[in-house]
């Protein structure tokens, strides 16, 4: 173990390595091999053990990483004057994908409210027990007059008319990993040597993703991900959604940038305790698994299924144009010790060396719903 990073506490180890035996038994169920998908989703989902099926701190300083609502209400209160029109047009609700702490549906709730544009529901799909709690207490306790408008869902519902919502949720998606040889491409999954997690390529039985992998026609030795998880999610969202917007924030890159030739190890990360690391096998359950998302699929995935792309920018030009500047000036720089605080939070969505470049924001729409303010300035739907 890194004798670098924090160390678990005795309850949390032993947690991990009841984590550890469960993957260990489906990798011994599944003849000696899976998949890295099957690892990745049954590491954050398997119910009662994976990281985000039981109840340990995930979000804030206290957890494994810091989630843009975390940071400051301006985030959640922008994105609310964002889709404010969307949400007047279509005449619909809020679906918000996988809510986290809660943070961001209170902030919302808020702003909606003061900018008249409150929807009758807004709704929340969450696969967490654990979270599904956390986020009830924080809606009841920081906007409880809006708490009955609140309600819990575990699957997508068969018709939606709105805004659906999903801030860092294509990134926790299970994705697929392909290393291109000499050979062809080959799917990664995860053996078994001497009671240990191992690398071993085998050949692509899926066909989708052996026709994704062969188009991308990339050298050999460059390992990446591929994820048709997010496909598959993009597609039942377009289905659900009768008229609206889907609205994505995310970290990623269009096509070109992803597959680039330095990007030749992909992007798989662990996070533990605010630290980023290359193996995925380090104390399961405890870590958080993330893959970079890959917008161009994004988008094409949106437009196969009917959905229109409404724009792609920036974090930053997108918060910056749906008047996060004039939200922050609400507090006085007068007030130093409201101000700054802020300030910084805000300087850490915006910044090109923090937030404001990796991240992304992805739109797909339906039915005619007018351009989004957030689009205005920088969009860059060309490059997908």
């Amino acid at each position: 173990m890194n004798s670098m990073l924090p160390a678990p506490t005795p309850d949390a180890l032993a947690h991990s390595q009841r984590v550890t035996a469960h993957l260990q038994s489906l990798i011994e169920d599944a003849g000696g091999w899976m998949p890295f998908s099957r690892f990745m989703e049954a590491a954050l989902y398997a119910p009662g053990l994976g990281y985000y099926a039981a109840g340990a701190m995930k979000f804030g300083a206290a957890g494994d990483f810091v989630t843009a609502p975390e940071l400051t209400p301006l985030f959640g209160r922008a994105l609310a004057q964002a889709i404010a029109p969307a949400l007047k047009e279509s005449g619909g609700e809020v679906l918000e994908l996988g809510a986290g702490s809660g943070r961001l549906a209170a902030d919302m709730l808020g702003e909606l409210e003061r900018l008249g544009a409150l929807p009758g529901r807004y709704l929340i799909l969450e696969v967490s027990a654990d979270l599904c709690e956390r986020q009830q207490d924080t809606i009841a306790r920081e906007r409880p007059e809006l708490a009955a408008r609140v309600q819990w869902l575990d699957a997508l519902p068969e018709q939606f008319r709105g805004v659906i919502l999903g801030n860092e949720v294509l990134d926790a998606l299970p994705v697929e990993l392909v290393h291109w040889t000499e050979a062809g491409p080959l799917t990664r999954g995860v053996a078994l040597e001497g009671g240990m997690f191992a690398w071993q390529d085998r050949a692509i039985d899926d066909p989708m993703l052996r026709a994704r992998a062969d188009a991308m026609n990339l050298a050999p030795g460059y390992l990446s991900e591929i994820n048709l998880a997010a496909d598959a999610l993009i597609a039942s969202l377009a289905h659900a959604l009768d008229r609206g917007l889907v609205l994505m924030v995310d970290y990623g890159f269009n096509a070109s940038e992803y597959y680039h030739p330095q990007r030749h190890m992909g992007t798989l990360r662990a996070h533990y305790r605010h630290h980023a690391l290359d193996d995925p096998f380090h104390l399961p359950g405890l870590c958080d698994l993330t893959a970079h998302v890959d917008f161009s699929a994004v988008a094409r995935a949106g437009r196969e299924a009917g959905l229109e792309l409404a724009g792609y920018a920036s974090q930053a030009n997108f918060l910056l144009n749906s008047g996060l500047a004039g939200l922050l000036l609400q507090t006085s720089p007068a007030d130093a010790a409201a101000y700054l605080p802020q300030a910084n939070a805000v300087q850490r969505l915006v910044s090109p060396a923090e937030m404001g470049e990796l991240f992304k924001v992805l739109g797909l729409s339906k039915g005619g719903i007018a351009p989004l303010a957030g689009f205005a300035r920088g969009d860059r739907r060309h490059a997908l």
